[in-house]
């Protein structure tokens, strides 16, 4: 999960800024068809030497991750280290943030999404992001808030009640809404907006999805069909999600990057397969955090 460095991404992922190498999955996900795992290092996501500033304030140091097609890779670690703030530099969200810098590469499907001649907008239509709390837009109906993702980016669409379907069966709540697509989006439950929120996400038809906690505030329902919704996003593709519930992340993810700050910016510690992060992490602080010892 990290810069590939020629290697084969079936038999071994290596994380060059901490020197450690990481199994990629041997068994079948009930989730993910084995298949689908990128097999060299031009296929999906990847940060090299990525570095993050506010300000003066160095925020995270030299993280280098790569995230393969068509897996869940759950982002771990205490509050502050830098989790949310590393999602957000893989689709240049952070820009929005003022005095906001980074320096190193971030990669999709082989390409710079800092290069100069990228236009960030069209980034953030292919890597798209879905936050903590539900932001369903209250003036729209449900129909209109799926669709207001293509409409603000001026993007065309053909079919727009396809559309509609499409993205709220994806997102696991067509058979909920279909009858009432008239109401307001934010007459629905807290569940059911945040997974509003992801069909609006899809309909610009992205081939990555950045999660930052989207189910911290819902109900344990809730929480459950909005984890349903990952693992089934995820066999077509590139799913990144912070969370703070070590169950959560046991649950949905292929693999984990556990993120730590000692004081200064934050760094990943390790990343490797999840089974292997919770039964056999090579870093003792990674087993004291997700044993609960602390954070």
């Amino acid at each position: 999960m990290s810069e590939n460095n020629g290697h084969d991404i079936n038999t071994e992922v290596i994380t060059p800024s901490l020197g450690t190498t990481m199994n990629t999955p041997t068994e079948d996900r009930t989730h993910r068809n084995a298949d689908n795992l990128a097999v060299n290092g031009l296929s999906g996501l990847e940060a090299r030497g990525v570095h993050a500033w506010f300000n003066k304030h160095h925020a995270l140091a030299d993280v280098s991750l790569h995230f393969p097609q068509n897996t869940v890779t759950g982002l771990i670690g205490p509050s502050g280290c830098g989790k949310s703030t590393f999602l957000r530099l893989l689709n240049r969200m952070h820009e929005f943030i003022p005095r906001a810098a980074m320096a190193g590469e971030v990669l999709f499907n082989g390409e710079d999404i800092y290069a100069p001649e990228i236009d960030p907008t069209e980034i953030r239509k292919r890597i798209g992001m879905v936050f903590q709390k539900p932001n369903p837009f209250p003036s729209m109906t449900i129909a209109e808030n799926v669709l207001a993702g293509p409409k603000l980016a001026k993007v065309k669409v053909e079919n727009k009640d396809e559309l509609l379907e499409d993205c709220l069966t994806r997102a696991g709540l067509w058979k909920e809404v279909k009858d009432r697509l008239k109401a307001s989006g934010s007459s629905l439950s807290g569940g059911q907006q945040q997974r509003l929120c992801i069909a609006r996400a899809l309909a610009l038809k992205p081939e990555a999805l950045l999660l930052d906690e989207p189910c911290s505030a819902l109900d344990p329902g809730s929480t459950l069909r909005v984890e349903e919704t990952i693992v089934q996003l995820s066999q077509t593709m590139t799913i990144v999600i912070v969370t703070h519930n070590m169950q959560q992340a046991a649950r949905v993810s292929d693999y984990c990057a556990f993120f730590l700050s000692d004081g200064g910016p934050g760094q990943l510690v390790e990343a490797d397969l999840t089974t292997n992060i919770f039964s056999n992490p090579r870093d003792q602080r990674t087993a004291d955090y997700v044993q609960g010892r602390f954070g």
